[in-house]
């Protein structure tokens, strides 16, 4: 029948070259055809690599990229940007350890590559998702120039958006399907900033036009630093960390300004209210209260002993095939350090002078500096892009983008929708923080606070605003939702990428 009628087979053929076409637009040099430590195929393709920005390749920026093309249908579902945060932070972070393809086995003996397993709740299920490391310097992302290491909030959201424009010209295929930004604690600010940089972008016509449809981010920092440690006091009462004597003591000494207790004398009634506090919860895991934590021994005792205490030894065993991660550094500011105008201080500048709890990121570090590993993902070798660090010290960063409160507004004012959620066990970002700043922007409720399910249970608990922005809970998570909760992360990025109540 098509044979006879030559319009009919003309069309046969230009839908044939059109999906050929569409299977072939993307670098070939790009794809990844297998890694070390994953004896099998994968569920989807994967592609790797290097985007030059603001120069060529010998004094511009080289930021490296891996996307997972979705394993329902790379053609139509969502692609999705992820930023980890610190600043300084590495986004295979999220690749390695959150929502990435794979779970990581460490290796059984020292200088083997860990053992990859297929990830049941990887966002790959639902969407094409890119880890992009950013800014350069950070994780394997590099410059010749190390000038170009000086940056802050409104430079790497500029070059993001150079990034993005750059990716979709050598990915053209998925140019049509809907894009979204998503990151966690520090991307609370590159998630709003780089938004605004690509809505401002398709207002005036930079091409490609990229189909922008929302962001979403967990223990998203509004950097409102008054609401965001003021927002601690209530989690700590809430929790059962403070009893209600305290609670008390600190409502009437400190009169609802937490922020700046601190800062007051030694004999101050609200600076000895929180003491109180700080004995309190001195020891527990700030990024999981329910987990337990390396409580730091003095260095004398370590060097006796000559091994850890069991409380580390412990941390991260869980009835999960594969436990959750003993280290979590890097993850979000500490609650008593708020990011203010200026220069940052990095995670490792911060460990110099403070301990940072609950540390030890072995299993990423093992495979993302294992040289096979490099080549299988096209990434450049120690001696051009440096070690890979979960979060480095040789950027400088400066916070020059001021409060996001603004950022939020302006975005969800024209039309992007925004889901804000957070482990409602988490102390280093609490929820009742980004429920405060959420609310803070004074849109009118739509969905009253309500509970979520998942798995037909409980999951947690949201309120949407107008303005298509929401705020979710998820009960029993931490910092990093989908690494203790990976079914119910996966099931409400799932309804709201498509549309669906949560």
């Amino acid at each position: 029948m098509v044979m006879e009628n030559p319009n009919l087979l003309s069309l046969f053929i230009l839908l044939l070259l059109g999906h050929w076409i569409h299977v072939q637009a993307a670098p070939p040099h790009s794809l990844v055809a297998q890694l070390p430590g994953f004896n099998s195929n994968f569920p989807s393709k994967h592609y790797s690599g290097y985007i030059s920005i603001d120069g060529n390749d010998e004094n511009g920026k080289r930021l490296f990229y891996y996307l997972v093309s979705s394993e329902r249908s790379a053609e139509k579902d969502p692609v999705v940007l992820w930023l980890n945060g610190g600043p300084g932070c590495s986004s295979f972070d999220g690749f390695v350890y959150e929502h990435g393809p794979f779970n990581f086995e460490a290796a059984k003996s020292k200088g083997n590559p860990p053992t990859l397993h297929i990830n049941p709740y990887s966002w790959s299920k639902v969407s094409n998702i890119i880890y992009l490391d950013s800014p350069a310097g950070v994780g394997l992302s590099y410059s010749k120039n190390t000038s170009k290491y000086v940056t802050g909030d409104l430079k790497t959201a500029s070059d993001t958006h150079a990034f993005l424009l750059k990716w979709f010209q050598q990915f053209p295929e998925f140019q049509a399907n809907p894009f979204y930004i998503a990151g966690e604690s520090y991307a609370g600010i590159y998630v709003p900033t780089l938004a605004s940089e690509v809505a401002k972008g398709i207002q005036s016509g930079t091409k490609p036009v990229i189909n922008f449809k929302g962001y979403m981010g967990w223990e998203m920092v509004s950097r409102n630093e008054y609401l965001m440690v003021n927002a601690l006091i209530p989690f700590v009462h809430g929790m059962g960390l403070i009893s209600d004597t305290i609670y008390g003591d600190l409502q009437a000494t400190c009169k609802g300004n937490y922020y700046d207790a601190y800062s007051l004398d030694e004999n101050d009634g609200c600076y000895k209210s929180m003491e109180k506090v700080d004995r309190a919860i001195d020891g527990l895991n700030v990024y999981n209260i329910l987990e337990p934590c390396y409580h730091f021994p003095d260095t004398a005792t370590a060097k006796q002993n000559g091994s850890l205490p069991m409380s580390f030894k412990q941390l991260g065993v869980t009835e999960k095939p594969l436990p959750v991660r003993k280290r979590m550094f890097g993850r979000a500011w500490p609650f008593r350090a708020p990011v203010k105008a200026g220069l940052v201080t990095l995670w490792p500048q911060l460990s110099e002078t403070r301990h940072v709890a609950c540390v030890n990121d072995e299993v990423a570090s093992s495979w993302l500096n294992n040289e096979a590993v490099r080549k299988a993902i096209h990434a450049e070798s120690e001696n051009v892009a440096g070690a890979w660090e979960l979060c480095t010290s040789r950027i400088q960063y400066h916070h020059d983008a001021g409060s996001m409160i603004p950022y939020h507004r302006n975005l969800t004012k024209q039309g992007y929708k925004a889901l804000i959620f957070s482990g409602d066990h988490d102390m280093c970002v609490p929820f009742t923080g980004s429920e405060a700043w959420t609310r803070a922007l004074g849109y009118k409720i739509v969905d009253e606070w309500r509970p979520w399910n998942s798995n037909d249970q409980v999951a947690g608990y949201l309120q949407a605003y107008e303005n298509n922005l929401t705020f979710l809970t998820i009960k029993g998570a931490g910092h990093t939702v989908p690494e203790y909760k990976p079914r119910e992360a996966l099931d409400f990025l799932s309804h709201w990428l498509e549309g669906k109540k949560i």
